[in-house]
């Protein structure tokens, strides 16, 4: 049989397919008179040129371009990862729990319904606009040709004179966020960026040195000058400083932070990424009331603005646990946990990148898992309180492309007999299933994750492994999308305990925890590194959710701290990564006062390890530190 004349080969037409969104952009700059690449370079800032399938971003934006109706996703919400302790992690006060309310519509900034008034400009339903990634690209394109038409800016094929309409395309309010985000997309349409989107979708964007836009168009538009005096921020982010109180108000009582000298008086150990269950102004809200917490940063979703309330000198309550917030400084980003569609905007995740960096530099704080943690990844402090911690920014965060943007990508550091795995899966190609994301039970949206989900044999028929600090009973982990007890996550690393096939197993809780780990699709990179194992003729050793001081080494008047261990064990034969060395240390800090306010410190050594989903501590007395290969 002759084919028919004129017809395409199969893998044209499958090329063809997979350039529909190229050839969407190219055809929405000509509609609008939007040079191509700034089209693109907004695109890529916003999405990375993902679709989602049309899911809404955790501000409620939509597809490629970001269009954001964000009402229904601040609606369907859960309030803080389920969890119900107290984010000062010390008994010295009462937990405290917010209070959330989805704003009206009319309460709403512009900037989080851009895909309404796209949808006026173009004519395209809004309906469309969601979900056909070709409208979205072309509702964009309006909006930013009735920015530059706002601006009484000529529609100019030059991208350089669309540097105005670009920042006010951002929705920011203030003149440095604006140009922060411009300066993003002009960067990207510098150097260039190509990239195969969630869609299947091959999209480029060719490099243009030649650009120079005019930074002074943003100074031209009127917006607000932000409040920069006395941030602690890199000059390629915009931050302000959005003040927590430290007050006291009543009955001994004070929030919500406690004022101390961090480096000098102890450590910065840890960054704590945190999500923030909450919109934008309902967490500014939060931070500021002075009988709530209060955190360092917080970062909005859909321009990268950073919000700072506390002086990293400063102690938040923010993780839960408060040997960990005694040594560590809290992100806040804007988003849900829950809502497995909702996604981070490329330009939020740069800017956490930028800040993270810049502040592991200046108070030396490795560039590790073991460092910068989730806060799913704060032990619980005591046996009691494991139930309680938070789970956010759970197994949705982009762990892998974050590191990525700090200049820290996760790489292989050894052969298969390094002894270590550093679990590293395809975000994109990644999806296990979670349950409850909506309704307790019920299967969430397949969508990319982080996470890597671990059983008792090598096998995904077989039972997950148990957390009885979880579950005291020893039922088995579930699927629930804030259950991290059968959970590896991404960067993370573990000493491997054997390998059968495709499945690998390392040491997880005190067990033997395997996940699928296929040679032509790997979900872990070979790695080495430095372990702990108990001292010989050990057969156990305890293990805590925090690294305090012996009782010898408080003064009078100092109440020592309980040094209670957590239900799990560390047993012979097993190995766990080593993330640090510390000697035991509390901070002492139960009234407003600040002069009864000491460092208490230690003659006993702790190491930080890996220890299941999150970190642990080990007294050194109990432990080898050898080579993983040995």
């Amino acid at each position: 049989m002759f084919p028919l004349l004129g017809a395409a080969p199969p893998d044209a037409a499958a090329e063809a397919s997979s350039a529909r969104l190229q050839s969407a952009f190219a055809t929405a700059a000509a509609e609008y008179r939007v040079p191509q690449s700034v089209l693109l370079g907004v695109s890529y800032l916003q999405s990375r040129w993902d679709a989602h399938d049309g899911a809404p971003s955790v501000t409620g934006g939509y597809g490629p371009m970001h269009l954001t109706d964000a009402r229904a996703a601040l609606a369907g919400a859960a309030a803080h990862s389920e969890a119900e302790g107290d984010p000062r992690g010390d008994s010295s006060r009462r937990a405290l729990a917010p209070t959330t309310k989805v704003p009206r519509e009319s309460q709403l900034p512009a900037r989080l319904k851009s895909l309404p008034r796209a949808a006026e400009l173009s004519g395209i339903p809004p309906e469309e606009l969601r979900t056909d990634p070709a409208a979205n690209v072309r509702g964009g394109a309006a909006l930013l040709a009735e920015a530059q038409k706002s601006l009484g800016k000529p529609f100019s094929s030059n991208p350089a004179d669309w540097y105005g309409a670009v920042a006010k395309f951002s929705g920011a309010d203030d003149t440095a966020t604006a140009a922060t985000y411009a300066n993003d997309v002009f960067a990207v349409i510098h150097d260039g960026e190509r990239r195969t989107t969630d869609a299947g979708q091959r999209v480029n964007l060719a490099a243009d040195r030649s650009v120079k836009p005019d930074a002074a168009q943003v100074r031209r538009m009127g917006l607000r000058a932000s409040d920069e005096t006395g941030t602690e921020c890199p000059r390629t982010v915009s931050c302000e400083w959005v003040p927590a109180p430290y007050e006291e108000f009543g009955d001994g009582d004070y929030g919500n932070h406690d004022l101390a000298d961090r480096p000098n008086d102890q450590s910065i150990d840890y960054i704590v990424v945190h999500d923030t269950e909450g919109s934008w102004d309902t967490t500014l809200k939060l931070v500021q009331d002075k009988t709530y917490l209060a955190w360092h940063y917080t970062l909005r979703s859909t321009d990268g603005h950073i919000a700072q309330h506390v002086k990293a000198k400063d102690v938040g309550w923010h993780a839960g646990n408060w040997y960990v917030n005694a040594k560590s400084v809290g992100l806040e980003h804007e988003g849900f946990l829950a809502q497995p569609d909702s996604w981070y905007t490329e330009e939020m995740y740069r800017a956490s990148a930028r800040l993270v960096k810049y502040l592991a530099k200046k108070y030396d704080i490795p560039l590790d898992r073991q460092h910068i943690l989730g806060h799913d990844t704060v032990p619980g402090t005591t046996p009691a309180g494991i139930k309680a911690m938070h789970t956010d920014p759970g197994p949705y965060w982009d762990w892998a492309h974050y590191f990525t943007l700090m200049g820290k990508p996760f790489e292989p550091s050894a052969g298969p007999r390094g002894g270590l795995v550093t679990v590293d899966p395809d975000y994109a190609v990644n999806r296990p299933t979670y349950t409850g994301c909506v309704k307790a039970g019920d299967t969430c949206e397949p969508h990319g994750s982080s996470a890597v989900r671990v059983y008792t044999e090598p096998s995904e028929d077989a039972p997950l492994i148990k957390d009885i600090g979880l579950r005291p009973g020893g039922e088995p982990s579930t699927t629930g999308v804030n259950d991290m007890g059968a959970r590896l996550s991404t960067g993370q690393q573990y000493a491997v305990a054997e390998r059968d096939g495709d499945w690998t197993a390392v040491w997880y809780l005190g067990q033997k925890a395997w996940f699928k780990n296929p040679r032509k699709q790997p979900t872990a990179l070979n790695a080495a590194g430095l372990v702990v194992e108990p001292k010989p003729g050990l057969t156990d050793v305890p293990v805590y959710g925090r690294a305090y001081p012996e009782k010898e080494a408080y003064p009078a008047g100092i109440t020592p701290q309980a040094i209670t261990p957590l239900p799990y064990k560390l047993l012979e034969g097993q190995r766990y990564v080593l993330g640090g060395r510390t000697n035991g240390e509390y901070f002492y800090s139960p009234t407003f006062d600040t002069t009864s306010h000491r460092v208490v410190r230690g003659n006993d050594v702790y190491y930080e390890i890996q220890f299941g989903h999150r970190i642990a501590y080990v007294r050194a007395a109990d432990v080898n530190v050898v080579e993983s290969a040995a």
